[in-house]
């Protein structure tokens, strides 16, 4: 059995705690390897690594940081096939899928390129007689990422890039489900150039996050994942002095009003729900339409679109949709499609029965399609992280922004329509983070920053972007003032500008 390991110092780095955790190759079910899971004492050897890393890394020029990263991002391109089979073979991603991931987290490293405009100071001359004031930002030290098995490698992608960028040292922790893709990238970054310590894998569990959370070398924490632990995350690092971001869970709506092209819309709901599997924190899991007309017109189109998409693994150029995660993952979707039926809802579509010729050990589900879904139905109040569209119907824009906005999360919404003024009104009024105009997952791009509103997001800043600029440095203000000889002291009153 294949054991995987740590990163540490820019070398692989053998297991030491005896314990393993199970990774498996989700479209067949097969046990392909075992993880190693650190422990306490081996999180401690990381995080000293990143530590003295940091001490010179963050006074590290930053034309030598931006060669590096430079470096990094030609290494990534040249290699992104290789990341995207470790993310098919793991998280079971079909390759299309898998490589856009890719994509995705190489717009980061672009942004952490071009780091040196985003770290400009602030100067202001002769703010008093011979006195200066600057605004400068300077790195926290050591920042941890811990983050979720949906995108092995983007998510990692969207911390650290710009955390090195930022002078910063960093330690991973990704999900011990998927670990492999964040090894690759660690490997890359140090042929790049980067410093030893300046990146560092563990894998692990609740112990290895329980010691980051608590280790005093710890500045920022970044983490992804669902809503529960996004708020322990929270609160234990906070509780220990420490800046934090948790992205949570999501409910994203797409709301379609009688105006929109139809056939559109069906399309992007289609994409964006069954997308990934729907394991997806941006996913549109509920679609409300205005209208019964509409409604019916939707479903009509949802249902043929969504009975073609073709469910495989990997290794079939025709799949649009692999398989989820694990077979408890896979037992827990399917219970929704049942639970639905029973408390109330039409199930237009039901894919829980599907199996995949020569992969019946895999956990593969189909796409379900459920209409005539109430708030009240566990299909709509849970997420669902699955290849389920809930669709909702309201009577009006106003029943449909209330519903939307009386949802504990705040993650992404979208709108579809044609009417200008009811798009401007619906991106001021809805209240989440992330808005789509006829766009139907709306993740910004690299120069903007992703991020939720409500229980979607604990702390106050977003990932990557401005905000993941400020969130990875500290500000500092210098007033300074070379007085000449003569000029004598200052007295003991007050100072006041002249």
């Amino acid at each position: 059995m294949r054991t995987i390991g740590h990163f540490v110092d820019n070398a692989p780095a053998a297991g030491r705690s005896g314990r393993h955790g199970p990774v498996h190759d989700p479209a067949t079910g097969e046990l392909t390897a075992r993880v190693a899971l650190a422990s306490a004492a081996e999180v401690d050897a990381a995080v000293a690594a990143a530590a003295a890393a940091a001490r010179s890394w963050g006074r590290a020029s930053l034309a030598r940081r931006t060669g590096v990263l430079f470096r990094y991002r030609e290494l990534l391109v040249a290699h992104r096939e290789d990341v995207a089979a470790l993310i098919t073979a793991e998280h079971g991603k079909v390759p299309g899928d898998a490589l856009g991931e890719v994509a995705r987290g190489l717009e980061i490293v672009e942004l952490a390129c071009g780091i040196p405009e985003k770290l400009k100071g602030e100067l202001s001359m002769e703010v008093s007689t011979g006195v200066d004031v600057a605004s400068i930002r300077q790195p926290l030290g050591v920042v941890a990422g811990i983050t979720p098995f949906n995108f092995p490698a983007m998510v990692p992608l969207w911390m650290f890039p710009l955390a090195v960028a930022c002078g910063n040292a960093f330690v991973l922790k990704p999900s011990e489900k998927a670990p492999s893709a964040s090894l690759l990238l660690a490997s890359l970054a140090a042929e790049a150039g980067l410093p030893a310590g300046v990146l560092n894998v563990v894998n692990g569990d609740r112990e290895a996050v329980g010691r980051l959370l608590a280790h005093p070398d710890v500045a920022a924490v970044s983490f992804v994942g669902s809503t529960p632990v996004a708020r322990a995350v929270h609160r234990e690092a906070t509780a220990h002095g420490k800046r934090v971001q948790a992205l949570g869970g999501a409910k994203n709506h797409m709301l379609v009003l009688p105006d929109a092209d139809l056939d559109l819309a069906a399309d992007a709901a289609v994409g964006a729900a069954y997308g990934s599997a729907g394991e997806r924190c941006m996913a549109v899991s509920v679609l409300v339409a205005v209208g019964e007309d509409t409604a019916d017109a939707l479903v009509e189109r949802l249902a043929a679109r969504a009975a073609a998409v073709r469910v495989g693994p990997g290794t079939d150029p025709d799949a649009e949709m692999g398989p989820l995660i694990t077979a408890a993952h896979r037992a827990r979707v399917a219970g929704y499609v049942a639970g639905a039926a029973a408390q109330g809802a039409r199930v237009v579509l039901d894919g829980t029965g599907l199996r995949v010729p020569g992969h019946e050990a895999g956990f593969f589900l189909g796409v379900s399609l459920l209409d005539r879904v109430t708030a009240e139905m566990d299909a709509y109040r849970d997420e669902i992280f699955g290849p389920v569209l809930c669709v909702v119907r309201a009577a009006s824009y106003e029943d449909a922004i209330a519903l939307i906005n009386a949802s504990p999360w705040g993650n992404g919404s979208a709108v579809f329509t044609r009417d200008g003024r009811a798009a401007r009104r619906f991106q001021l009024e809805v209240e989440t983070g992330m808005v789509g105009v006829n766009v139907p997952i709306p993740v910004p791009v690299g120069y903007h920053s992703f991020g939720g509103w409500k229980a979607s997001l604990f702390g106050d800043h977003h990932v990557y972007g401005n905000d993941g600029v400020r969130f990875l440095t500290r500000g500092k203000v210098i007033t300074s003032r070379w007085p000449e000889p003569a000029d004598g002291g200052g007295g003991l009153g007050f100072p006041r500008n002249s």
